[in-house]
């Protein structure tokens, strides 16, 4: 088990190691342009970073299953952040979506503690309730309740990545945990119609999935992005670029240090850069899952399958969006894209991770 903690603990490190240049690339241009400091984003994401690692070794001073205890009351409180986000003047307001607060030159975004605080939730629920799964009022209303009131929130901000990623997650642990699969079904096939009307009733959502299948329809528009994230992608051939030699971060590609990193680094990296960060992260999750397979604690079990899961399933839907194989979606590359909040639970994350792989029951 030890010799896992090292290897997650050195791909984590790696993986922030490339991040830290990569936003340093891909934003000094922009940085330069907008706040006449060519390293702006890079020293706002070295705070984070060192932020992450405190918190990270904070997680993994103490014993994990304390958090059985405070599930109910962390849940609460990230709700009670996600209702006050969508109050004019508390949640700051950017491109039309209420999602972050503003703490001095920090921003939080209450949907990834509501993310964590969710998964810590539903791991202690299937831990008290496991001979109760297969029961539709105690062992599966709860838990969807407790996502519903948590995903409707963040839908009204409005993130429909972040809302799907959390209901895809959740969906996992109680099919993994057990749960009767005719509730899970009835559930999905009620969700579809919901879905539907979610992403075609909005503009700029149904301009997306219109995009996705066909970005040259509208070059100038809703394919712009879709379009200059491939042409980064094909620029860089093999080898790239080179390290600062991209083009596209020179104000064609939108987000450049953000959502669409993982293009900048096949501009200047080359296939063969992208390639490794595939590898990294298909290690990261094998690692990841290997540790969840030996925890005999419940509790543990399931908060590392949560954890495992959501990091995966972010990383997957960032590179996805950036090669066009899934529509655009706003969730940022772990532990590579720039953004606060995010970097900082996906470390506590691995934090908690490791702390279960340490402080687990194993056979």
């Amino acid at each position: 088990m030890r010799s896992l903690r090292i290897s997650l603990s050195i791909i984590t490190v790696i993986l922030i190691c490339i991040g830290v240049v990569m936003i340093y690339s891909a934003s000094s241009i922009y940085s330069l342009d907008t706040y006449h400091d060519s390293a702006f984003f890079l020293k706002r994401h070295l705070i984070f970073v060192l932020i992450g690692f405190i918190l990270t070794f904070f997680v993994m001073a103490f014993d994990y299953r304390k958090l059985k205890e405070i599930s109910k009351p962390l849940l609460l409180i990230a709700l009670v952040l996600l209702c006050f986000v969508l109050v004019p003047g508390l949640g700051r307001q950017v491109a039309g979506a209420r999602r972050w607060f503003r703490l001095g030159i920090i921003s939080f975004q209450p949907s990834e503690l509501a993310s964590l605080a969710l998964i810590i939730y539903i791991a202690d629920f299937l831990t008290r309730k496991k001979d109760q799964l297969k029961n539709f009022w105690k062992g599966y209303l709860p838990p969807m309740m407790a996502m519903g009131f948590s995903v409707v929130l963040i839908l009204m901000q409005p993130d429909l990545g972040s809302a799907l990623a959390l209901s895809i997650v959740v969906f996992l642990m109680l099919f993994v945990a057990g749960v009767n699969l005719k509730h899970l079904g009835l559930v999905l096939i009620s969700a579809i119609p919901l879905l539907y009307v979610l992403i075609f009733s909005v503009p700029y959502r149904r301009a997306r999935i219109v995009s996705f299948l066909n970005p040259w329809a509208d070059p100038h528009g809703s394919g712009f992005q879709i379009i200059q994230s491939q042409v980064a992608l094909g620029s860089g051939k093999l080898f790239g670029l080179g390290l600062g030699h991209s083009k596209q971060k020179l104000f064609y590609l939108p987000a450049a240090h953000t959502d669409f990193i993982y293009s900048i680094i096949g501009e200047e990296i080359g296939l063969l850069g992208t390639l490794v960060i595939v590898a990294l992260f298909i290690l990261f999750i094998i690692k990841g899952l290997k540790i969840v397979s030996l925890i005999e604690d419940r509790f543990g079990y399931f908060l590392g399958l949560g954890i495992v899961l959501m990091l995966s399933f972010k990383a997957v839907v960032n590179m996805g969006v950036s090669t066009g194989i899934l529509p655009t979606k706003g969730l940022p590359l772990p532990f590579i894209s720039y953004g606060g909040s995010s970097l900082v639970l996906d470390m506590v994350c691995v934090g908690l991770l490791l702390n279960i792989s340490r402080s687990g029951d194993y056979p």
